[in-house]
């Protein structure tokens, strides 16, 4: 299958980012005018430590681990393969020693790149289930929409601090600074502004990289069996571990489950969906 451009996921990201760029603009006049400028240093620290060291951090909370091609001589000759098919250098491989079956992509470019799985999804799945977990990854490289995850969360993390941590300038509850009390609100109304935004963008990606993944192997029935195989898994996994990965939801290829109202603002359209969508272009592909 040729690989094709998702310029609909292109224009969602420009769309997305103009939006939230709009939005910091709007929350640092706020924050300006509200002479909380201690505030704007760390902004800036953070900003910068999001961009060039997310990746790291991720694989750190995900207690992942680089690992050589001795250690996963199979796992490396998948990648470098769908590597070369989807056109993409090859990323940094590494694992993390979790039961919960599941993968994500990481870095702030394709050069930059890292592909992450869990002992757990090498466990479960077979060969060809486990190379179209990987091709949807790497169209997540190749799509580049992890960096603008990356620089959309950003903004998030940042407005809920201040919701978060703003009452230390408002001089202790008293009318001392209602310029803070005004950018505590502001931040709330950018918070949950951004929260929803950033929940849109992330569930049509995972739908653009489970058809790009399709692409990059040509079996589209592979990753919908993966997929059925890791949700099914996941019921079985005990609660402490899906607690401790829960954090890392919008860049795992399935969420961990969480209860049915969180389930509402999932950061991934629902599995039975991305199946049917992966079944009919596998009838696409039959009927070609």
């Amino acid at each position: 299958m040729e690989w094709k451009s998702d310029w609909n996921l292109r224009g969602r990201m420009a769309f997305t980012m103009f939006l939230l760029f709009a939005l910091y603009i709007v929350f640092v006049a706020v924050l300006a005018r509200a002479g909380m400028w201690v505030i704007m240093p760390v902004v800036g620290v953070f900003l910068l430590g999001q961009l060039f060291f997310s990746d790291k951090l991720a694989l750190y909370t995900m207690g992942a681990r680089e690992v050589s091609e001795e250690e996963y001589p199979e796992l490396h000759a998948s990648i470098s393969r769908l590597s070369q098919q989807a056109d993409l250098p090859k990323p940094t491989v590494a694992v993390t020693d979790s039961r919960v079956p599941n993968a994500f992509a990481t870095g702030r470019s394709q050069d930059s790149a890292t592909v992450c799985v869990t002992t757990g999804i090498l466990n479960t799945l077979n060969q060809e289930e486990l190379e179209g977990v990987l091709a949807h990854e790497l169209a997540h490289v190749k799509n580049r929409d992890v960096m603008v995850m990356t620089i959309a969360s950003f903004l998030s993390t940042i407005a809920f601090m201040v919701v978060r941590w703003g009452w230390l300038f408002t001089g202790g509850g008293d009318d001392d600074n209602p310029g803070a009390l005004v950018a505590i609100l502001a931040s709330l109304v950018v918070w949950i502004v951004s929260f929803f935004l950033i929940r849109a963008l992330s569930r049509y990606r995972e739908f653009a990289a489970d058809r790009g993944g399709a692409m990059i192997t040509g079996n589209p029935s592979a990753l919908a069996s993966a997929l059925m195989k890791i949700s099914g898994r996941m019921d079985k996994v005990p609660d402490r571990d899906m607690r401790e990965q829960s954090e890392m939801n919008a860049f795992f290829i399935i969420p961990v489950k969480g209860s049915s109202i969180m389930r509402l603002f999932s950061t991934h359209p629902s599995t039975e969906r991305r199946i049917e969508r992966l079944q009919d272009m596998e009838r696409e592909v039959q009927f070609a």
